[in-house]
């Protein structure tokens, strides 16, 4: 394995080179930007006072960047597919608590996350802010751990959502079937390989493509859980659960003893959903202004979610009968059963269908902010073969390479489902794991430490408060996100997350002594600490 930069094929490639930051401007030199200085000049100009080169083209707006974000974590699909975790944990009111608690966790933590990106807009994500929050001394070792758990957690997040999406067509052939058709795991292997090559075949595109195809996600998925809602509320009308049974039904069916401590299993479901928020701050360097336009998506894209999830929820609740019936599903899909149940088949199909359409939109992003996680690790000289995946194409300006990686890393993961439906779920499972504990490093360090400068869009005096949140709650999770969600335990329903989570933990600590220490010495750029991160916000945002 080499870890050192080499030449880049001049067809292939664009020259990566480091810049220092500008220093302020002292008497009789430019002065500093002016209102009228363009989102992208203002964009460029924010990277490079980090110590980057910009390569991208800056194209995601304000709503393009909000787009993306709702996409990513695509309630109406992913809610679909994680729906059996509150039903599981004790049905109506299991589902309802777990997301306004659960929510509110995952809310502080996006907060938290808007926060810093404001400060450190870069491909890099919370990454690479450790190098302005942590002690120097700290700083490589840190990034080094921070940055393999977000990877893995990266890639196994959106191979979970690849691998939903086929798991969703082929629920809504089942119902088309009238469940005559079982999905099998080679059929759910087989249509996401094809699935994944699609999406990764989008992600060659442009950006100005890519921000374009963006730009309509959240209509269409906004318009496609619109029309469900309505579609159940008017077809149960006159056999809608009242909102008592919503909020106070309690039927626990994991097995667990206390009955109420499975309560804390639906909580899984908002953490799924809105754990890939940082997926925004991935694309930093290809939005305008981003030091506002991508905390602003990530606050607004996470209250928005939290809020139609809720309602969401509810309306799902108000429209069930026996929850029992619908974990025992013969497609699969509690949801797409539920939609069965309450609106027919043909119905059912059209909304199922739907949901495998969302789905697609969030691993469109997902693949996206993916290879963005591995070009800026490439970048700096993290990951092994690093001069490869750092390429960015001439036509596209964008790291195809690293977006093909990406997609073949999400295939070999998902190849486990053809041996073990419990091995795939240990990988998704630590998904979740892997990247909280990758947000929480650099929140703790803000806290600890003290050194973040705030960017232009902060929570003022109730940041510290937020962050405190945010790092209990999701710790928390973490550890609850290790137990096996039903009892008694055998070796099919075992949760092995806790295994998969303490290889990739050890296997970056042995990898970090036997290489990482020896050449890896944090984020590559020429400037040790960003004291001047003042930028005026242009108007065009």
């Amino acid at each position: 394995m080499s870890f050192s930069p080499t030449e880049k094929s001049a067809d292939t490639t664009i020259e990566m080179t480091e810049m220092t930051r500008q220093s302020t401007p002292s008497s009789g030199e430019a002065a500093p930007p002016t209102p009228s200085t363009s989102s992208t000049e203002n964009g460029d100009k924010a990277l490079e006072a980090l110590g980057y080169t910009p390569v991208f083209k800056r194209e995601f707006s304000q709503w393009s960047s909000f787009s993306f974000a709702v996409s990513i974590s695509g309630i109406y699909g992913t809610l679909m597919s994680t729906w059996i975790y509150g039903l599981q944990a004790g049905g109506a009111a299991a589902i309802m608590w777990s997301w306004i608690i659960g929510g509110a966790g995952a809310w502080a933590l996006a907060y938290s996350i808007a926060e810093i990106a404001s400060a450190y807009p870069s491909s890099g994500a919370m990454y690479f802010t450790l190098k302005f929050l942590a002690p120097e001394e700290q700083v490589p070792f840190l990034c080094w751990i921070a940055g393999y758990l977000n990877l893995v957690g990266t890639v196994a997040g959106s191979a979970s959502t690849e691998y939903a999406a086929s798991q969703m067509l082929l629920a809504a052939v089942s119902i088309t079937s009238n469940f005559s058709y079982v999905p099998t795991p080679s059929h759910v292997v087989g249509v996401m390989v094809g699935l994944t090559i699609i999406h990764a075949m989008v992600n060659t595109l442009p950006t100005a493509w890519l921000n374009r195809l963006t730009s309509g996600y959240v209509v269409f998925h906004m318009s496609v859980l619109l029309g469900a809602c309505v579609t159940l509320l008017v077809q149960k009308r006159h056999d809608l659960q009242d909102l008592k049974y919503a909020f106070t039904d309690f039927q626990p069916s994991s097995g667990w003893s206390p009955p109420g401590f499975a309560f804390l299993f639906g909580c899984l479901t908002p953490a799924w959903i809105m754990t890939s928020c940082d997926g925004t701050a991935r694309i930093a360097e290809e939005a305008k202004n981003p030091q506002m336009v991508v905390p602003r998506a990530i606050a607004n894209a996470t209250t928005f979610t939290y809020v139609i999830g809720f309602l969401f929820n509810l309306v799902l609740v108000v429209c069930m009968d026996d929850p029992k019936d619908l974990v025992n599903s013969p497609s699969g899909q509690p949801v797409a059963q539920l939609f069965f149940n309450v609106m027919g088949r043909a119905p059912a199909i059209f909304f199922t269908f739907c949901g495998f359409g969302v789905m697609n939109l969030v691993a469109i992003p997902g693949i996206q902010a993916g290879s963005r996680t591995i070009f800026a690790l490439s970048r700096d000289n993290l990951l092994p073969f690093s001069h490869i995946w750092v390429r960015i194409s001439k036509r596209s300006q964008t790291p195809l390479i690293a977006v093909w990686i990406y997609a073949v890393l999400e295939i070999i993961i998902n190849l486990l489902g053809l041996a073990s439906g419990t091995a795939i779920g240990a990988v998704f499972n630590v998904c979740t794991v892997a990247l909280n504990v990758s947000y929480v490093i650099p929140i703790i360090c803000k806290m600890v430490y003290g050194r973040m400068q705030k960017g232009p869009w902060h929570m003022g005096r109730y940041s510290i408060w937020v962050n405190a949140v945010a790092v209990a709650w999701n710790v928390f999770m973490a550890v609850i996100f290790f137990f096996p969600t039903r009892v008694p335990v055998t070796p099919e329903n075992m949760n092995y997350a806790i295994v998969v989570f303490f290889f990739v933990l050890f296997f970056a600590l042995g990898f970090w002594y036997t290489h990482g220490r020896h050449h890896y010495t944090g984020p590559l750029t020429l400037t040790p600490r960003a004291t001047d991160m003042s930028v005026v916000i242009p108007n065009d945002v």
